[in-house]
């Protein structure tokens, strides 16, 4: 008989809340602000393509630092003091978001903390929960991490309904201040559970963990390392570019090559690192591998599911609506249906299609919202048609690319928490989970590398060739990478050996 719910997970999910509804406040308001008060001195049609580039690169940097937080959580701090110390940085962005609204130096230090503190507690939030649980009580930890999820949401709606009309009435410090409570309010909450928590211990230092069968496999030489080795140049190369791309970017793109080529090499030597590291060891880093090869595979949803808050904010505005309702506020959507869709898919539509003989798992949950994400942004992009036609479009008409998206959200999104806890080694919790949040940090990159191209006069010429604008042209390139992508992830899901990676009861 499963033991009671552990009396810790309600200071966590409460915790959540005040801090999403943080997050998504002055997150849902700032492609309005950048394009409304502080860039300004910029030519009027710069300014939505100059805000959009501003929020996708402070969403890079949100699930760039969980790299951070989850090594340092992983191996000196433990979850709980990682969370509680990077919420007091957090807390801090906020407050100079509302003081320095209209200075841009003080503004992006502000940006800066929450990406460093959101992004830093993200990987130890998820994996803080998942320790709560043991392999007793893991169907409990499902509801847990839905409950999770869901109160995200809750935040977040609440949030995206409230604080458009604040800055449209109160103005930008209102707007940015009250999410400053809030966040203060959750590391409250978060200190008030002190006693009550599991808190597993970092990790010491194990030569047989990650980074020494690494090593020992791509210091034993072969085709491995050599390949390895071509992913240090490609990382390097890609630091030249920072003139022409930027910092941001340049950075991404080196990370990417690292992972992606270095990842590669490492595994085609792993089993040189066998003699040294043992077949546990080895077989370790393999999990690990596969894993991220998935997580790559899962970044172009990313791409489409947060050009909502910007792209998608955008088109709003050149929709028609009533004078009162503020285009950002139509994100209040999503949460809403999340809500919605998370109860409605575990008490209908999962039992209904087990009936049907139809085996409702998390790697096809997530294959199934990767195809739709794309099939969302097929509708966005025949909406953006008739706009770009001149024909009168009520705002109304998003209503349906959003229950699709968010659809999308609940089975990749809320399905990818805990499968990625469930299939970290005990050791690598957080570091896994940061690589999860690493996945949304390059489907952004995707996003500011296809704004550079479009920015290009033979795009806009190929475009024009196929009869679409600019925008819509964008639209329908992001919905078939989404649909190629869902393919691919599909077919590697096939074959995927799925574990049960939970600590023991005892």
């Amino acid at each position: 008989m499963a033991s009671s719910l552990p009396p810790a997970v309600l200071y966590i999910i409460g915790n959540e809340g005040c801090e999403r509804f943080s997050f998504y406040g002055m997150r849902n308001i700032l492609v309005s602000f950048l394009a409304t008060y502080l860039l300004l001195e910029l030519p009027e049609e710069n300014r939505g393509p100059a805000a959009k580039e501003v929020f996708h690169t402070f969403v890079i940097g949100v699930y760039f630092f969980p790299l951070l937080g989850g090594w340092l959580a992983d191996r000196f701090w433990g979850r709980y003091n990682t969370i509680l110390w990077l919420s007091l940085i957090y807390t801090a962005g906020h407050a100079c978001l509302a003081l320095f609204e209209g200075q841009r130096e003080g503004f992006y230090l502000g940006l800066f903390l929450i990406a460093l503190g959101s992004g830093g507690i993200k990987p130890c939030v998820s994996a803080f929960v998942g320790d709560q649980f043991t392999s007793e009580n893991r169907g409990q930890a499902r509801v847990v991490f839905d409950a999770f999820y869901w109160i995200i949401n809750f935040g977040s709606f609440f949030a995206t309904l409230l604080i458009p009309l604040t800055l449209k009435q109160l103005g930008p410090s209102w707007a940015f201040g009250i999410p400053g409570v809030l966040m203060a309010l959750a590391t409250l909450v978060l200190w008030l559970g002190r006693d009550r928590y599991v808190r597993i211990p970092p990790a010491p230092p194990d030569p047989d963990g990650f980074g020494g069968v690494a090593r020992t496999a791509l210091f034993s030489g072969g085709s491995g390392s050599l390949l390895a080795g071509l992913g240090l140049v490609a990382a390097f190369l890609s630091l030249t570019t920072i003139p022409s791309l930027g910092v941001v970017v340049a950075l991404c793109l080196a990370l990417v090559w690292i992972l992606g080529v270095g990842g590669a090499g490492l595994w085609l030597q792993l089993d040189k690192a066998r003699e040294k590291h043992g077949e546990e060891a080895v077989e370790g880093v393999r999990s690990v591998l596969r894993l991220l090869l998935l997580f790559a595979l899962i970044t172009p949803f990313w791409s489409l599911f947060d050009q909502k808050a910007s792209t998608w904010v955008l088109q709003a505005d050149a929709m028609t609506k009533p004078s009162w309702f503020h285009a950002a506020q139509m994100q209040a959507l999503n949460p809403a249906l999340v809500m919605l869709l998370i109860p409605f898919n575990n008490i209908i539509l999962y039992p209904w299609l087990r009936r049907l003989g139809v085996e409702v798992t998390a790697l096809r949950k997530m294959t199934v919202g990767i195809a739709l994400s794309g099939l969302a942004w097929l509708v966005v992009g025949t909406m953006q048609l008739s706009i770009d036609a001149g024909t009168a479009l009520s705002i109304t008409a998003q209503i349906l690319p959003y229950l699709i998206l968010t659809m999308a959200e609940v089975l990749v999104s809320a399905t990818g928490l805990e499968f990625a806890y469930s299939q970290a080694p005990l050791r690598m919790k957080s570091a896994l989970m940061s690589f999860w949040s690493l996945s949304v940090t390059v489907g952004n990159l995707w996003v500011l590398l296809v704004n550079l191209g479009v920015k290009r006069p033979e795009v806009g010429s190929v475009a024009a060739s196929f009869g679409l604008g600019v925008t819509s042209f964008q639209m329908y390139f992001f919905a078939m990478f989404a649909l190629v992508a869902a393919t691919l992830f599909g077919l590697y899901a096939r074959s995927f050996p799925v574990v049960d990676r939970y600590r023991s009861a005892g």
